[in-house]
């Protein structure tokens, strides 16, 4: 097993996924990874605070394996949502369960802060579990209080070690974290995460198809797109392009018939048959092709290319550029309106968002929202556009015929990526500098969650998707 995660390359990424550099760790050869979550707290731990000093995965045959922590003090009054807690490569085999070696614990009462006893020895969690060669295991810890504090001046800590279930697949959505190879599972009804599957190196953006029950995966990093069903959570296959290709953001047609991937290495567009699962065709465009935005009717495609600041029009049906449009600096990626007459353009190194008409392929209008515009969503039940910019905490809400501000949503720095859930009306944030998903509701613009993902993420897509 490595001791260390053997990190591949260390490079800027465009503002399309995030504004620093992300070491990515390499995909799983000999081992398995660990990730646990740690549950929120009950009210009746809030005066208790407790540092751990390491936690380590206890296997069948006495190995002990450290993790890596994501925080070491835990505070119950401020652990109220889930948290991303331990994380760690592991070589395959059963594990009897974890050991957590205590630091320090206090008690806040009403005549100030009692110290508690820890042991010397550290606590042993179970139940059982199996680390599987590549595959990632996904565990909960809830903490017991009564049983964890006793007599009142001894703290030996108690937790429950469970995997959750995985809720139904209408209900699950997707992150995909490029720095440590992996994607995050979340229950958009719960809130939380339920899940890690462990991919190749470098997943930039993935492309859902709930008719066929399966998820596409760009992995940058390994020149290839992963197939994975839905239902199991289980990759199926692997769709190989060419070396250097370095595929970004996919995209599939309306009808499910045909997948494009934005090869920013190679600077092309692949054609990829679903079914068959092979690469049909492939067409030279501008440099640094970065996103794809399909119409609504499968027609047309355009390309982002950001380093040459061009669209390529690509006739999908023929597997051939229409034309190519000069736009503002570095264009990032583009979004329909509810009708499809409208292709709304954001630029990194640009101050003005772009109007395209799909028919004539003028720019009808340009309206200034700001430098370092990162995503942009279309809220198709009101044709509302929400922009967001790197540098920037505040969310744009902008009415499409005057492009006036009319509103904005707090989150922070750094947004890569945007969606909107149809089912909940609620707008998910790819938070990369917080490993963090955040969730507002469009409603009270108010924040109703935030997940704990991996390392970089730069995309989130989920069923029943607006």
């Amino acid at each position: 097993m490595k001791s260390l995660w053997v990190f591949l390359a260390c490079f800027l990424l465009f503002a399309g996924c995030q504004a620093k550099s992300v070491l990515v760790r390499p995909a799983l050869e000999d081992e398995g990874d660990l990730v646990v979550y740690l549950q929120p707290i009950s009210q009746e731990a809030d005066n208790l605070t407790f540092s751990i000093e390491q936690v380590s995965a206890v296997r069948e045959d006495n190995l002990v394996i450290p993790l890596a922590l994501s925080f070491t003090e835990v505070k119950g009054l401020e652990m109220k949502r889930q948290r991303l807690f331990a994380s760690g490569e592991l070589p395959p085999g059963t594990y009897t369960g974890l050991s957590f070696k205590v630091k320090s614990a206090l008690l806040k009462g009403e005549e100030g802060d009692t110290a508690l006893d820890v042991p010397d020895e550290p606590a042993i969690i179970g139940p059982s579990f199996e680390i599987r060669k590549k595959k990632s295991l996904f565990l909960s810890l809830i903490f017991n209080y009564a049983s964890s504090v006793r007599a009142g001046y001894t703290f030996v800590p108690a937790f429950s070690l469970f995997v959750p279930d995985r809720p139904v697949t209408a209900l699950v959505g997707y992150v995909a974290n490029y720095g440590s190879s992996n994607i995050t599972v979340f229950d958009k009804k719960q809130l939380e995460a339920v899940g890690v599957i462990a991919t190749g190196s470098g997943p930039r953006g993935i492309a859902l198809d709930p008719s066929s029950g399966r998820a596409y995966v760009a992995l940058a990093g390994e020149d290839s797109l992963e197939v994975i069903d839905l239902l199991t959570a289980d990759i199926i296959n692997r769709i190989r392009l060419n070396t250097g290709d370095s595929p970004q953001e996919p995209a599939l047609t309306p009808d499910g018939t045909l997948l494009l991937t934005a090869n920013n290495g190679s600077d092309s567009v692949s054609f990829i048959d679903p079914s068959s699962m092979i690469e049909l065709d492939r067409v030279p465009v501008d440099h640094g092709p970065h996103s794809v935005a399909i119409d609504h009717e499968g027609v047309r495609a355009y390309v982002f290319n950001t380093l040459s600041s061009t669209i390529s029009v690509i006739d999908i049906a023929n597997k051939s550029v229409v034309t190519t449009l000069a736009t503002e600096a570095g264009p990032v990626r583009g979004a329909f309106n509810r009708s499809g007459d409208r292709l709304y353009v954001i630029h990194e190194g640009s101050s003005y968002l772009t109007v395209i008409d799909p028919a004539s392929l003028e720019i009808l209008e340009r309206f200034f929202v700001g430098m370092g515009m990162s995503a942009i969503q279309v809220d198709t039940r009101t044709d509302f556009l929400y922009v967001a910019k790197k540098y920037e905490s505040t969310i744009g809400m902008y009415d499409p015929q005057s492009f006036f501000p009319v509103d904005s949503i707090q989150a922070d720095t750094g947004i890569t990526h945007m969606t909107i859930d149809n089912d909940e009306n609620n707008l998910y944030i790819v938070l990369p500098e917080k490993r963090r998903l955040m969730v507002v509701n469009l409603i009270s613009k108010k924040a109703v969650a935030n997940i704990d993902v991996g390392e970089g993420p730069c995309w989130v897509t989920l069923m029943g998707e607006r």
